[in-house]
């Protein structure tokens, strides 16, 4: 009875996450999630009577949302990013404490509310929709926040991947490796669909094969693995602002316990590479967990007012450009300073 109460909503976004995946192979610098989002927000502007649909949605952007971040931990082998991204470990620390001291400004001195500036600055510093995905159960984000720091970190995204190449041509960096390069946009941009559309751009101009592919993936899956520490320490001051408000305070409550999976699932495929098997085993999953996110923003997207929304989104848009521009340059500052640029 209860399978069947949800049935309709996860099967309308099931058929959205299918056309979206598809079209995000077409239009790959865009992505089958936002794709997704765009979809569910036009369809929630023509269907006024969503009450059936409810049950389904709430659980598809709740629970399937953090199942797929427990999914994304499949193919992480923590000791191979670790020993292949320390070299970008300073830029990426660095990246990530910028973008959350902008954010915490503009929700301190712009009134930006606390939600939104936490998603739009965890988005921008780690690695866009998937820590998006992470953050807002532990803040319990409304959907209509998660919509807007999603659609707000795919503006800049874009931007990112359409000019990078070039400015890094500007800026002079190498053409006869992809080090240099990659490792500014593996710090810099924060989503991985963006990070290899530029990255594979630098390669095809000047003929480098996938070495500017290899590194700025390679350090963008090392600025994954904050999501573990960031959501973590949010979970900490849920329970502080829950104990400050509450009496009978649980733990259990507020903690992330999806986290604890994720990482289990990164130290599995850790072991599992260490023993020796290969990798490849985990494709599936990740490509399941890729669309399990795609579903989960469809279903925000249909429960999200595209007015309200479009009326609202400046201040959320002015932050992520803050956050965006801020993180370029302290990875060009730093990777000048370490002399990382030749």
């Amino acid at each position: 009875m209860e399978f069947r109460r949800k049935a309709a909503g996860i099967g309308v976004c099931v058929i959205i996450a299918l056309a979206s995946q598809w079209l995000g192979s077409q239009f790959p610098l865009v992505g089958g999630a936002v794709f997704a989002l765009i979809i569910g927000l036009v369809l929630a502007f023509f269907i006024k009577d969503s009450y059936v649909l409810d049950a389904g949605l709430a659980f598809t952007s709740k629970k399937i949302l953090q199942y797929a971040v427990i999914l994304l931990g499949f193919g992480l082998n923590l000791g191979v990013i670790w020993e292949t991204g320390k070299q970008s470990l300073p830029i990426i620390l660095a990246t990530i404490s910028t973008a959350l001291l902008v954010a915490y400004l503009g929700h301190k001195y712009f009134a930006i509310e606390a939600p939104i500036a936490i998603l739009v600055g965890v988005g921008s510093s780690i690695c866009g929709g998937s820590a998006i995905a992470a953050t807002a159960p532990v803040i319990k984000a409304k959907d209509e926040e998660v919509a807007q720091a999603i659609s707000v970190i795919f503006f800049f995204n874009l931007l990112a991947a359409l000019l990078f190449p070039s400015l890094g041509k500007i800026l002079g960096f190498s053409t006869q490796s992809g080090q240099e390069f990659g490792l500014f946009v593996g710090t810099a941009i924060n989503d991985t669909s963006s990070v290899t559309a530029a990255a594979s751009t630098w390669d095809n101009l000047y003929q480098l094969g996938s070495q500017t592919l290899d590194t700025g993936v390679t350090v963008k899956l090392t600025r994954t693995l904050a999501i573990i520490p960031i959501t973590l320490v949010l979970a900490i001051l849920q329970a502080q602002k829950a104990r400050s408000s509450q009496s009978d305070f649980s733990l259990k409550t507020v903690f992330p316990t999806f986290i604890l999976f994720f990482l289990g699932a990164s130290l599995f495929t850790t072991i599992w590479t260490g023993l020796g098997y290969s990798q490849a085993i985990f494709a599936p999953i990740k490509d399941l967990s890729k669309f399990f996110i795609t579903m989960a923003m469809a279903a925000i997207g249909l429960k999200t007012d595209l007015l309200h929304l479009l009326r609202t989104g400046g201040r959320a848009i002015l932050l992520g450009a803050s956050c965006w521009i801020s993180i370029t340059c302290i990875s060009l500052l730093l990777q000048y300073l370490l002399e990382m640029i030749g």
